[in-house]
């Protein structure tokens, strides 16, 4: 028998988590923009079952801060060239921080 795959997040909490995420990240002027991140792509990740295992989003922002760091420093360095590739390193970054929980 195959295990079934599905999205258990709600409407509510998704809206929640970006006003929350948002607030945050306008209040503090954009350095907690990596805790947003983490912060919702945790309550993603999270309420995501494949094949019926539910996943796991193990991140932080402390641990996102740091390459956040890095990588604007990169995109200043390279007069906005380097931003092309911060998409692909964030997304790498969440991968490497996803676990199955079960």
């Amino acid at each position: 028998m195959e295990e079934k795959s599905y999205f258990d997040g709600g409407l509510l909490s998704y809206i929640g988590w970006i006003i929350l995420g948002s607030f945050i990240t306008t209040c503090t002027f954009g350095i907690c923009f990596p805790w947003a991140i983490c912060m919702f792509y945790g309550w993603k990740i999270n309420h995501t079952v494949i094949e019926g295992k539910r996943l796991k989003f193990n991140g932080t922002a402390m641990g996102l801060f740091g390459n956040w760091i890095k990588w604007l420093l990169l995109i200043v360095v390279t007069f906005g060239i380097y931003a092309f590739w911060v998409h692909i390193k964030l997304e790498q970054w969440k991968v490497k921080n996803t676990t199955f929980l079960n």
